[in-house]
């Protein structure tokens, strides 16, 4: 696999010559809208088939697979152009490998919401360990409000993807309300109420592990929290479940602020199955211009995690989006608007903005003007997120996570397959 750059006066059909490719791949396997559009600065991956195979009458994906000893997943994440896995045809070219094979295994979870596009979401499924659907809540009852989440779980299923149930205690209007927690945190009578109900729905629905997202939590409900998830860890592992709890993303034990002091590391470590560190949201709707997942940021992070947990327990955060920021930038009036890394890039040539890569951060990002407007944009791309996999796999966590997959960015998902085996549940 390579990371490639484009440099002015290229062309797909030049890089594709250089690199011993077609066009055709490049155009697939970074998503191109169109591939005369190239921005100087855009990030390209360069896949080379090491073996291919042309359907035969009667072939089906799975006989394929078998004969060709890979996984039916694997062969789905290597022909992304495939929309419908029982749909095949004779003469159909399919890469069975690439030239660099992975060695190294991971596990991939990504967060979707209920009304995520369906075929989007058959899409990405092949590179997913788990679906996290968000999410569900509950009332100070410690009953839970359902959301409509049987079409997402019945076709992960079909993908060998696990259905995570994700709870927070989110209100209506959409923010994080740290009192409703702090009354299950502190209320045996109402976590058992909440308990039960969480494995009657997780038995119903065909999940297989809960992810508690419990965010600006009281300081002072910090150990009662951690109670609470021990409290989940124990009756939900007896019942063949895992939970897994959000973090936020701290540097040090003692960090002050609302976000960092209800979370305690070394006792949410130790109190579930499984940890996901939020390391993304530097970069935010309402702050100044910068990336969302600044690589030394999110190390930073890392360092302090794993010096409280078992790194195979730790899932790091990864962003799947960027913004764009109108300039110059007024602490409490801008808003930043949330864009996919796809539309970052196709805004840089409508624009006609040179990629720049920061490389403290490990993320690209333009500025532009469009209307007299000047404008700042910080994305992710297949550098950015190729320096994230390696920090994952240098510090020896157990997988990433990504917030989240309700936008495309296949080039993301073809990198992570090229460099590692991906964990399957079914």
């Amino acid at each position: 696999m390579i990371i490639y750059r484009v440099k002015k006066g290229d062309t797909l059909t030049k890089i594709a010559k250089a690199y011993k490719t077609t066009p055709y791949s490049l155009a697939l396997y970074n998503q191109l809208t169109d591939p005369d559009e190239l921005s100087v600065g855009q990030c390209l991956i360069i896949l080379r088939p090491k073996e291919v195979y042309y359907v035969k009458p009667g072939d089906t994906l799975a006989n394929i697979a078998e004969e060709r000893e890979i996984t039916l997943w694997q062969l789905l994440q290597n022909n992304p152009q495939i929309e419908n896995p029982d749909l095949i045809y004779p003469g159909q070219r399919l890469v069975i490998s690439f030239e660099d094979k992975p060695n190294k295994t991971i596990s991939i979870n990504g967060y979707a919401y209920p009304n995520i596009d369906i075929d989007l979401l058959k899409q990405t499924l092949p590179y997913l360990t788990y679906l996290t659907i968000f999410s569900y809540g509950f009332t100070n009852s410690g009953s839970l409000l359902k959301i409509n989440d049987e079409k997402l779980i019945a076709e992960a299923k079909k993908y060998g993807t696990g259905a995570v149930m994700l709870v927070s205690a989110l209100t209506e209007n959409g923010s994080f309300s740290n009192e409703l927690a702090s009354r299950l945190i502190n209320s045996p009578e109402i976590q058992d109420n909440f308990i039960n109900n969480v494995i009657e729905n997780m038995k119903e629905k065909g999940y297989i592990g809960l992810d508690m997202d419990f965010e600006f939590i009281y300081p002072q409900d910090a150990e009662a929290y951690a109670a609470l998830i021990e409290k989940l860890r124990s009756r939900l592992n007896a019942e063949g479940f895992f939970i897994v709890v959000a973090l936020a993303p701290k540097t040090s034990r003692n960090q002050k602020g609302l976000l960092y002091e209800g979370h305690n590391y070394p006792a949410l470590g130790a109190s579930a199955n499984a940890e996901l560190v939020m390391t993304y949201e530097w970069g935010y709707t309402f702050g100044p211009p910068m990336a969302v997942a600044p690589l030394n940021k999110v190390r930073e992070v890392v360092e302090y995690a794993v010096s409280e947990i078992n790194p195979k327990k730790i899932y790091m955060g990864v962003p799947n989006y960027g913004y764009d920021w109108l300039l110059p930038y007024v602490k409490g009036e801008s808003r930043a608007e949330s864009i996919s890394n796809v539309e970052a890039v196709d805004r840089a040539f409508e624009n006609n903005a040179q990629i720049m890569f920061d490389t403290a951060a490990a993320s690209p990002y333009y500025n532009y003007v469009k209307n007299g407007i000047r404008h700042e944009v910080w994305f992710e791309d297949a550098e950015s997120i190729n320096a994230k996999a390696d920090l994952a796999a240098e510090f020896g966590l157990a997988g990433v996570s990504y917030w989240n997959i309700m936008r495309p960015f296949l080039q993301n998902w073809m990198l992570m397959a090229n460099k590692f085996v991906i964990d399957k549940i079914y």
